[in-house]
């Protein structure tokens, strides 16, 4: 990491404080991802939504998140990070209200639409406001381990905090979990959080914006459905127009005088780099970690928040490894420190190829916390690393690149990995299906484990019995491949790393000071 020179401003007490403010707004943006899952049975008794309709209440959040993040974050950049910032904490705070109160199906997927687009601000804004607040380097590198701290934060928290809302409340509340932490930053931002904007920046491109949403909802929609169904024509269309748009956006870039995302940025190897293994990385861990929670609960048959607890151990892991990485960057070199994680990754993954049907708790728990703190260096690094190689003046564009880069690794590691387990699970279950199964009961043991369940607690004794242990190994045998993959993926980007690394394109160049313009 590069040592600090004197003439580099420390941050104090006013930065901290701001960091602790948009680390919790951080915490919230992860939450919605995950504790409408919780709800989904107390909703759909009340709205009785459709099987489509209910498919995009849960999707459409995360949609509209991974569509806007580039326009956000360029947008940041133009009107200001932090007005940009408040705006959108806003709109979460009243979107929040509105999917609380919903009277329908059809409002409850417009509010969650629109929290997915007031979320978008959230991260960029938050990001790019780090590399405004925080100049020195090893104070950089700390106050983003604790950005990262804050989305592991949310995931954990999450399950458990929804679930004990939802033992009182009625499914609304679990989004008036929002509403006092949005109004608490746009009461503390003001103070705290200084502005930044380019002051040469354009106005931005509404149809680079439209484009960019366009392309990365088809995107996402397509690798979603690959996941759900399989590779089905649906999923490829979409996929592929998703594709034909986004070539279609990066050549619009390359004609605007003002483009809405800078393409030298790419031009910049420490930042392509760590954007390549930003991105991968959360490919392999969302690949990785897609069988864990079906296992503890379909197979182990453990309760959702009992199954929820035993996640903490990654959570916890993230957040450690988070924290310790900027320490020990000071005294490791990037490229080793990442390349080194990733092979302790690698040995994480391997852990769980010894998982059998109906055990193997231990070893989820041991691998888990390997791979969770192998992982924390490159997710840590990699984002200090784009923020620090881009111009200062771009920081809010890059942050919402990198933020793209990451919700579509997750998003293709869940199709990938999803579909390769799926065709893992119907291949074990075939020969086990008994000949009286009518045709629904079997498509329904051929389509999940838990359908599988279901259709074998209606048979026979042994016949039921037969089909349980053959869904589960076949299961099980879907974990294992989708751990293999994850392992060679892991072991591939350490070589990756490592070889940039040694021509120095994984070291940070010193930068100028940016200073806050209001």
């Amino acid at each position: 990491m590069m040592e600090q020179t004197s003439a580099t401003p420390r941050a104090g007490r006013r930065e901290w404080l701001g960091l602790a403010v948009i680390a919790l707004a951080c915490v919230l943006y992860v939450m919605d991802l995950t504790v409408l899952h919780l709800a989904v049975p107390a909703l759909s008794a009340d709205l009785q939504p459709s099987s489509t309709q209910l498919l995009w209440i849960i999707d459409v959040y995360g949609f509209m998140v991974a569509g806007s993040l580039i326009t956000m974050g360029s947008l940041g950049d133009r009107i200001g990070r932090r007005r940009l910032l408040l705006i959108g904490a806003a709109a979460f705070g009243v979107t929040s209200l509105l999917a609380a109160f919903s009277t329908s199906a059809e409002m409850l997927v417009v509010a969650r639409a629109l929290l997915g687009v007031s979320g978008a601000t959230l991260a960029p804004s938050t990001l790019s406001l780090i590399r405004s607040m925080f100049h020195d380097p090893r104070q950089r590198s700390t106050a983003i381990g604790i950005w990262i701290t804050s989305f592991s934060a949310g995931a954990a928290i999450g399950p458990v905090l929804g679930g004990l809302v939802l033992e009182f409340f009625w499914w609304g509340a679990v989004f008036l979990l929002n509403v006092p932490v949005m109004v608490a930053l746009l009461v503390l931002g003001p103070r705290l959080l200084p502005e930044y904007r380019d002051p040469h920046a354009g106005r931005p491109d509404l149809p680079s914006a439209a484009l960019s949403l366009a392309a990365m909802l088809a995107l996402v929609y397509g690798l979603k459905r690959v996941a759900q169904d399989g590779v089905t024509t649906t999923a490829l269309v979409a996929a592929l127009v998703g594709l034909g748009l986004g070539v279609v956006f990066v050549r619009r870039q390359h004609r605007l005088a003002d483009p809405l995302i800078d393409l030298s940025l790419f031009r910049i190897p420490g930042f392509s780099a760590a954007l390549a293994t930003y991105g991968i990385g959360i490919f392999v861990v969302f690949g990785g970690f897609l069988f864990i929670p079906q296992y503890l609960q379909l197979v182990l048959g453990m309760p959702p928040l009992e199954a929820g607890l035993w996640t903490l151990p990654w959570a916890l892991s993230f957040i450690v490894g988070s924290n310790a990485t900027p320490i020990l960057a000071r005294r490791i070199d990037p490229a080793w420190l990442i390349g080194g994680g990733l092979v302790l990754a690698t040995f994480g993954f391997a852990v769980l190829l010894g998982i059998e049907a109906g055990s193997g708790l231990p070893l989820i728990v041991l691998g888990s916390i390997a791979f969770s703190l192998g992982m924390s260096p490159a997710f840590t690094l990699t984002n200090d690393l784009i923020m620090g190689s881009a111009p200062p003046e771009r920081a809010g564009a890059a942050a919402g690149v990198s933020e793209t880069a990451a919700e579509l690794g997750g998003a293709l590691g869940i199709a990938m990995l999803g579909s390769i387990g799926v065709a893992a699970y119907r291949r074990g279950v075939d020969d086990a299906l008994p000949s009286t199964l009518s045709v629904d009961q079997a498509d329904a043991a051929q389509g999940t484990l838990g359908g599988a369940l279901e259709v074998g607690a209606q048979l026979p004794t042994t016949a039921g019995e037969s089909l349980v242990t053959a869904a589960e190994a076949a299961f099980t045998t879907g974990l294992h491949l989708g751990a293999l993959i994850a392992a060679a993926s892991s072991l591939a980007l350490a070589g990756f790393v490592l070889a940039r690394g040694r021509v120095g394109v994984l070291t940070e160049e010193p930068e100028p000071v940016d200073e806050a313009v209001t």
